[in-house]
């Protein structure tokens, strides 16, 4: 088929398939910042630690990372709607086996373990696909509103998530995911198709006919291949290290630890949960304004602001914490909100850049970076509190990393001009 087949609409089909792909990746970010409302909970019903639970805490991130590249190139094999089926059914069958743990270790394979690999088949990786498929133009724009669609899963959810653990049950909340999954699975199965030429169609804003790829066989060496390639050039490290802070400032201590440690300091559960809310809900601006600034400013200084600016808000939270809310939290809610994702676009956009047609399976290894980062600091941000009896010290950490970041990122540019001279 070389010729568009499909009668033409007002709205081009690949909008719609981006729409449900945010409805897919709602559903896995709505289990992103929920673990952070089961730390309490569990440690008062079984007497866990909370590096016990952080353990489990932890898998999840890993594997919500390390999943993302081999899923990148199932999608390549398989097609992106199998997949992405999948691994709905994989996040409610995870969810329904957490709702029956009696033991720590059944935690680590129903939330660490299942849930954390359906939530990386769902990660940006798989927007970075779709996107790259589906779209020519606006790329920029559609990656920032797939990532803010991520956001807006991890915070729309979470005052419902706090309210129904404060006065049903957490596992009543953990069962909401479930269905939330259930749901989005036939739809996502109807809408979404692996390709524009699937339908006759080009993909939006190209100027000719782009023929469906060939599945792509050894979808699981050819991930490992492109790591190894990619690991020998400089800006993969420095976008994996730049990626890997970014997690542990966000999803290891923001999502895991921020309700926690303002319970710490005699603020309500639902109240520190719906300033995370508020962040959420900033951040889909930022992250949309992230998108459209990627599509016309250097991707590279954008990285080193959004990392130099966070680590600022960082360092600011120990002396902002306490038991109500007041302007300066606010504020750094409002700051923290613009810049939390803001870093996805510009990151994706080098990974095209820099390794091409490979650009979607190589961001899904920066992405396994991320929550491997996420991860340890979701656990030695647990540990530390076991230790000193506060998170002060993990807020300074964390804001020297992001510090870390905003440096790494300058040298981007001079590693990519070293790398092709």
């Amino acid at each position: 088929m070389t010729t568009e087949t499909v009668p033409r609409t007002r709205i081009h089909r690949a909008w719609w398939v981006a729409a449900v792909t945010a409805l897919a990746v709602i559903s896995a970010g709505a289990c992103a910042t929920t673990a952070g409302l089961l730390v309490t909970p569990l440690h008062d019903e079984f007497g866990w630690s909370r590096a016990t639970i952080g353990v489990a805490v932890s898998v999840n991130l890993a594997l919500y990372g390390l999943t993302s590249p081999f899923s990148a190139a199932l999608m390549d094999r398989f097609g992106i709607r199998r997949v992405a089926v999948g691994a709905l059914l994989l996040i409610a069958a995870g969810a329904g086996l957490t709702t029956i743990v009696s033991d720590s270790w059944q935690l680590v394979l129903g939330w660490g373990v299942l849930v954390g690999i359906g939530c990386g088949a769902l990660a940006m990786a798989f927007a970075a696909t779709v996107t790259h498929r589906w779209f020519v133009a606006r790329r920029g724009l559609v990656t920032g509103s797939l990532t803010a669609a991520s956001v807006f899963g991890q915070f729309a959810f979470l005052p419902v998530m706090s309210w129904v653990v404060e006065h049903f049950a957490w596992r009543t909340a953990i069962v909401v995911l479930a269905l939330i999954a259930l749901a989005t699975a036939p739809l996502v199965w109807w809408v979404l198709r692996d390709h524009p030429a699937d339908l006759g169609l080009r993909p939006y804003g190209a100027t000719g006919f782009e023929p469906k790829p060939e599945p792509v066989p050894d979808a699981a060496r050819r991930a490992v291949r492109l790591l190894f390639d990619a690991a020998r050039t400089g800006p993969f490290w420095l976008l994996a290290g730049t990626f890997a802070i970014c997690g542990a400032s966000t999803n290891g201590i923001m999502w895991t630890h921020f309700t926690s440690a303002a319970h710490d300091h005699g603020m309500p559960t639902t109240v520190a949960a719906s300033l995370l809310a508020v962040i959420g809900v900033v951040n889909v601006a930022g992250t949309i304004g992230s998108g459209w600034l990627t599509d016309r400013c250097s991707p590279q200084l954008l990285l080193a602001g959004y990392y130099g600016l966070r680590g600022v808000s960082l360092l600011a939270l120990p002396a902002l914490m306490g038991p109500t809310v007041h302007m300066g939290m606010i504020v750094f809610a409002v700051l923290f909100g613009l810049l939390d994702v803001a870093t996805v676009p510009p990151t994706i956009a080098l990974c095209r850049e820099v390794f091409g047609h490979g650009g979607a399976i190589v961001f899904g290894w920066v992405s396994a970076a991320h929550q491997v980062g996420a991860g340890l600091i979701a656990y030695f941000g647990a540990v530390t509190r076991d230790l000193l009896g506060s998170y002060d010290a993990v807020w300074i950490g964390a804001a020297a990393l992001c510090g870390a970041a905003a440096a790494m990122a300058m040298t981007i540019g001079r590693s990519r001009r070293a790398a092709t001279s």
